[in-house]
């Protein structure tokens, strides 16, 4: 949902004929205001005439412009919903043909000046009222090119994202806060606070901003560790920081905590995703959810048997150390992509590297049992029980969820898990409900907003009894409003740019610090970094493809046709899915992870480890993505947006201005 009432009109189909994509160059966009000779603000507005919220939102256009004058420009664009106002598209036809007389103002003024109901006839009474030439209106109303004109705003508002009415544009960017007046002043004037939250957002509405981020921290790591800066660098990675004495379980590094504490956040918007596709999506039935532990087991095995090939005696002991997977950095070289990585294959990716990082956990606890403490395990399991008592129990309340998953994360890292894994348990226990009846819930909101605005004009009404009229109105609206999303779905939306924008960069940043400053003339310097690079950058592909061979061409199309035997073993694949599968090749901080318990002896053997893998990373990586979802055209993407200035289509200068750049969300906004 976007905004408060906006929802009210938001789900009608809109219909509009087949018109050019050029349509609304054929048209000077009318325009009130905007005169000041700098600090113009531009307004554009999707409208219905008949729409009872376009009228109201009508009188706090007016009021901005007392206040604003010519700074504000304001433009009406159509959006007749014609299946819940019929004669919408009549009104907005009728605008139209009175405009090409020099009378768009005039009409639109009297449409909203009269109240409903009316009909065809009402209105060509109101033409002839502000002296429309009726021959001539008549013509353009049986023009063609009028409802054209129409249709090519429904279809620019609907490429926009524009489902209902009135929907607002300030400066080219979507406008979904409150509608009174001084909300709208506040984002109109654009204060510094204003300022830095639409920034914010427009940085966030980039595909690729997500990813972007995660690369931007990954190249500050590795500048500080291949710099003078590497110094300061390590001390703060590694400097304690914990929960009472040095050495207890919860003194960690800063970099453990990154990784082990903030990176639940990620694995919970990732369990919730696949819990999403398990329940009624790409791995919703028992085959398709198989083909993620499959590929885990074919990806884990296949590298170790690749560096066992180059590693004999002392150094075989990593072998473990190029079979595990960086979910992190592979959604985010996806997140980079944007729209040309199906959905379908995101989620195969995200569910893949979740099993792989399960089989890493099993690795540790089978091969290397002294680093393991099985005992805390029934802990863990004890607190998971609690939460599935509290899913059965329709305990819908998100604050129980959370102190016993901290309990988890404490038994889990205690155990010698990986405490991250704790965001895959939360994500299957978090409650869900059914979308609720829309009817009772609009009544609710309704009712509670008319009895506020009755108490606001009431003028013989005491201070207190508009205190109690507005007590009781906020609740009902807070209920009605919470009871639109889930448990799941209000976490998922509090977590997912914290976890996007904070916890996956400082993650990166703590990960990534590899210094490639190794001895390859130290015995068995060579052998590990080829067994490490041809582990992961061809071990793990080909376990994938040999495992699943048999598999995938069952399930392509179950995948969204994302994943086919040829596609794995030959990477031959058509130009939107052609970064897909090197994307899959990203595994570098779980890689770390192992070697941290396989290498102990000294730093020389670390260091061949950290540049192996960071070898196989570069070499995955810095294959040539497609123009479009270039850093260079992101960056030029915000810098636009930091000026206001997005553009639709093939408009003029002056249409330019009041046009509007579609907001798409990014995939950890879900």
């Amino acid at each position: 949902m976007h905004g408060s009432v906006q929802g009210l009109c938001a789900r009608c189909e809109v219909g509009f004929a087949s018109v050019p994509s050029d349509m609304s160059s054929r048209r000077d966009l009318p325009v009130r205001g905007g005169k000041a000779p700098a600090g113009v603000i531009h307004v554009v507005s999707y409208t219905d005439f008949l729409c009872p919220y376009c009228r109201r939102f009508r009188t706090v256009i007016k009021r901005l412009r007392q206040a604003l004058g010519e700074r504000l420009a304001y433009t009406p664009r159509h959006f007749p919903i014609e299946r819940i106002h019929p004669g919408a598209t009549f009104a907005s036809r009728l605008v139209e043909a009175a405009g090409r007389q020099g009378l768009f103002w005039e009409m639109h003024d009297r449409l909203f000046d009269t109240e409903p109901p009316f009909g065809e006839q009402e209105m060509l009474d109101m033409a002839r009222a502000i002296g429309a030439d009726m021959e001539r209106l008549e013509r353009d109303l049986a023009d063609p090119d009028t409802l054209a004109d129409v249709n090519a705003d429904i279809m620019e508002g609907r490429q926009s994202g524009v489902s209902g009415t009135p929907t607002i544009f300030v400066d080219g960017v979507r406008y979904d806060g409150a509608w009174d007046f001084y909300s709208l002043a506040d984002a109109l004037q654009k204060p510094v606070s204003e300022r830095i939250r639409r920034s914010a957002r427009a940085f966030a509405s980039l595909p690729a901003s997500g990813g972007l981020a995660l690369l931007i921290a990954s190249a500050l790591a590795l500048i500080c560790a291949n710099t003078p800066l590497a110094g300061f660098y390590h001390a703060f990675v590694s400097s304690q920081f914990g929960i009472g004495p040095p050495g207890s379980s919860l003194s960690l590094t800063i970099g453990d905590w990154f990784s082990e504490g903030l990176l639940s956040l990620f694995f919970l918007l990732v369990g919730l995703e696949i819990r999403r596709e398990m329940a009624a999506g790409a791995l919703s039935d028992v085959r398709s959810a198989l083909l993620p532990v499959i590929a885990a087991i074919g990806g884990s095995i296949m590298p170790a048997l690749t560096y066992l090939l180059f590693n004999q005696g002392g150094t075989a002991v990593g072998w473990s150390v190029p079979t595990a997977t960086d979910i992190a950095f592979v959604l985010g070289v996806l997140a980079l992509l944007g729209d040309r990585v199906p959905p379908q294959l995101r989620v195969f990716i995200a569910a893949y590297a979740v099993m792989d990082d399960i089989v890493s956990v099993l690795a540790l606890a089978i091969f290397y049992p002294h680093n393991f403490e099985a005992v805390w395990l029934l802990g863990a399991a004890a607190a998971m029980l609690a939460m599935y008592a509290l899913n059965r129990g329709r305990v819908y309340a998100g604050w129980p969820y959370l102190w016993i998953a901290i309990a988890v994360w404490f038994c889990l890292h205690a155990a010698g898990v990986h405490g991250a894994l704790t965001g895959i348990v939360l994500a299957g226990f978090l409650p869900t409900r059914p979308m609720p009846n829309a009817g009772p819930l609009l009544a609710q909101a309704a009712n509670a907003l008319e009895a506020l605005e009755i108490a606001q004009q009431d003028k013989e009404a005491s201070e207190d009894d508009r205190a109690t009229v507005l007590d009781w109105a906020g609740r009902n609206l807070s209920a009605a409003t919470e009871r639109l999303l889930s448990p799941a779905d209000r976490i998922e939306r509090a977590v997912a740019p914290w976890s996007t924008y904070f916890a996956l960069p400082l993650f990166a940043f703590s990960a990534t610090g590899v210094s490639f400053n190794a001895d390859l003339a130290a015995p068995g310097a060579r052998s590990i970094l080829a067994g490490v690079i041809l582990g992961l950058v061809a071990g793990k592909p080909l376990g994938i493809a040999l495992f699943c061979g048999r598999h995938l061409p069952l399930r392509n199309r179950r995948y969204g046709g994302a994943a086919s035997r040829r596609s794995v073993l030959s990477g031959k694949r058509e130009r939107r899915h052609r970064q897909d599968r090197r994307a899959d090749r990203l595994r570098h901080r779980r890689s770390a992870w192992h070697c941290d318990h396989r290498f102990k002896s000294g730093q020389n053997l670390r260091r061949r480890r950290n540049t192996g893998v960071m070898s196989s990373y570069l070499m995955n990586s810095s294959r040539k993505t497609t123009q479009a979802s270039s850093p260079k055209n992101a960056i030029a993407r915000t810098s636009m947006l930091w000026r206001g200035r997005a553009h639709v289509g093939a408009m003029g200068s002056r249409n330019a201005a009041c046009g509007v750049k579609r907001v798409r969300p990014s995939f950890a906004e879900s």
